[in-house]
């Protein structure tokens, strides 16, 4: 005997709803209408329907079903699909090991929540996940000794990802970008931990050194960590070393800043393996462009600030530098700029040198008090390294000093000048190219912010053997390699330029100051995209992505029935799903 619901039509008249019982005797089927639902509600009978087929009714929706869990799911998601998209699993494993899975949720958690590596463990474990990571790459318990061991076995892949790498992003011929910084570390116990030039004002800190390669439109390529006390010009062997002999890349231009690719570093290092470089000239090089060298009484100097034009880049050459191209740019506002800060330091040292001689003038006359003038003299009048531009005459009952205004006049003729230098050729690569190109290593310098400030926090850094310190920032290129691909996906919803053409066409010259395109200003202006979405930058975008969970569901009476689903998508979240190129459909995985 069964119940069905049967929609008979009626001679014309409406339709008539029946519940209807049918059963067999012997060999015939028997039907008898129970009760005509036609009156009720559609959704009342569709729900006669549901119950006949098996289902269950409820009081309250909460009854329906039961939410055992909610992981933050959205942000997993979009890196990870990020991350399949460009074939990172991939390049970091071949053979989908424990290790691989493991690197590959430690560069997603370091774009998430960057921790410790005990920390990410816990949070990978499912009895302590923070996020869906764990669950979707399918590893179980994570330990913090597996986490470690993922460290060294990722820094013996290094060589084969930055390979994997260099040959997708650093084509032959192309420029490459090369900068360094460091890090404080904590503890004595790292051997590569020095004292260095300080660059994050942890003073008596001891530091890592690290360069970072990057093709000539930002993205990173490779990371090599030295000692702490490293020069910036001793490291630049090492990545014409690995250039040439791990990328076998034979036809490149280094592009690096003047202190990075100093005239000794071209000629013993960069200048030997073939490659072209892009560079600036130091301060004292460029005076050297003020003197002729040729013995003829009217013959000019192959500088003459006074001649440059504002916001231009005029190409000259000198003896000097044999082979290379010099294109001098005159920024008026950063000329501005030094005569400013030029006279408050002089201003500074003047009160400083008169609040000497008013201390020594109180003073009884000794024999000693010339003596104890100069110390003085000695530790104030350098402070702010403008001693150069003062006469001081130090007596026993105090001093006399005047600015020598010829030297300060001498320095001032560059004010604003700045020379970059290259080995190409024009035929390769115009003048106001070449400025940008080297103005380009803002994007490097852009990764460091990243790496060290924002959301990726290559520091405090938790290990010390040298090979998992090595690891541990190379795990931080792979995190922002990633974020940098998502940036440009999502420029349209972050507080970014999507528009760099635009930007570029609206200044002349490459000397001039960059200016944001139309769209960046009204996204500034109005917080809004064109569609009405919010826009935001890409902490805020990935903690809404975050909100998109993914929830472990049972049904009422059936423990054992437990399934997977994800929250429904908002507008923004799926917009940023559909800039990404994935899929935002609601998830539905029985376990």
């Amino acid at each position: 005997m069964s119940f069905r619901i049967d929609v008979i039509s009626n001679r014309g008249r409406s339709p008539q709803t029946l519940l209807r019982q049918s059963w067999r005797e012997g060999k015939r089927v028997r039907h008898k209408t129970v009760a005509n639902l036609t009156k009720l509600p559609p959704h009342v009978v569709d729900g006669f329907r549901a119950v006949l087929k098996g289902g269950a009714v409820f009081t309250g929706i909460d009854q329906a079903v039961s939410i055992r869990r909610a992981l933050l799911h959205g942000h997993v998601a979009a890196i990870l699909g990020v991350a399949r998209k460009l074939g990172l699993p991939r390049i970091l494993d071949r053979k989908s090991t424990r290790c691989g899975k493991l690197a590959l949720a430690a560069v997603v958690a370091r774009i998430i929540d960057p921790s410790s590596k005990l920390s990410t463990a816990r949070h990978l474990s499912p009895d302590t996940a923070a996020s869906s990571l764990g669950a979707v790459l399918g590893l179980g318990r994570v330990t913090g000794n597996e986490m470690l061991a993922m460290l060294d076995w990722l820094h013996s892949r290094q060589r084969h990802i930055e390979a994997s790498l260099a040959r997708r992003h650093l084509a032959g011929g192309t420029l490459i970008l090369y900068d360094v910084s460091s890090s404080f570390v904590e503890g004595r116990c790292c051997p590569l931990a020095a004292f260095g030039h300080n660059r994050d004002g942890k003073k008596g800190k001891k530091q890592i050194t690290y360069g970072l390669l990057c093709s000539a439109d930002g993205c990173p390529v490779a990371v090599e960590v030295f000692s702490g006390n490293a020069s910036d010009p001793s490291t630049v062997s090492a990545q014409v070393l690995k250039l040439r002999k791990r990328f076998r890349i034979e036809r490149i231009a280094l592009v690096g800043d003047r202190g990075m690719l100093t005239s000794a570093s071209i000629r013993e290092d960069v200048k030997p393996a073939g490659f072209d470089w892009i560079s600036a000239l130091k301060t004292t090089e460029i005076r050297k462009l003020l003197v002729t060298r040729d013995r003829e009484e009217d013959a000019l100097p192959p500088l003459r600030p006074e001649d440059l034009v504002a916001d231009q880049v005029a190409e000259i050459t000198s003896p000097d530098f044999p082979g290379e191209r010099l294109m001098v740019c005159l920024n008026p506002r950063l000329r501005e700029e030094r005569v400013r800060k030029r006279e408050d330091l002089l201003a500074a040292t003047d009160a400083a040198l008169a609040e000497i001689d008013a201390s020594a003038r109180r003073r009884q006359p000794r024999a000693g008090n010339r003596d104890r003038i100069h110390a003085a003299v000695g530790e104030q009048a350098n402070r702010w390294k403008v001693r150069k531009h003062f006469d001081i005459e130090v007596r026993d009952d105090g001093i006399s000093w005047k600015r020598n205004q010829e030297k300060i006049d001498a320095e001032s003729r560059l004010d604003g000048v700045y020379i970059i230098r290259t080995s190409l050729s024009g035929a390769e690569i115009d003048a106001e190219k070449t400025v940008e190109a080297y103005k380009a290593l803002s994007r490097v310098e852009r990764a460091f912010r990243a790496i060290k400030t924002d959301r990726i926090q290559v520091r405090p850094i938790h290990v010390y053997a040298e090979d998992r310190v090595r690891a541990h920032v190379f795990l931080c290129m792979l995190a922002w390699y990633l974020e940098w691909h998502m940036r440009r996906a999502l420029a349209p919803v972050l507080f970014e330029d999507d528009d760099p053409e635009g930007a570029r066409d609206k200044r002349s010259s490459p000397v001039e100051k960059a200016r944001p395109s139309d769209s960046a200003k009204r996204k500034t202006a109005s917080k809004t995209m064109p569609d009405g979405l919010p826009v935001l930058n890409m902490a805020d975008l990935l903690n809404h992505l975050g909100s998109l969970t993914l929830n472990e569901a049972t049904l009422p009476g059936q423990p054992d029935s437990r399934f997977m689903v994800t929250a429904e998508p908002t507008p923004l979240q799926a917009k940023a799903f559909q800039l990404l190129e994935l899929p935002a459909k609601p998830l539905f995985t029985a376990l």
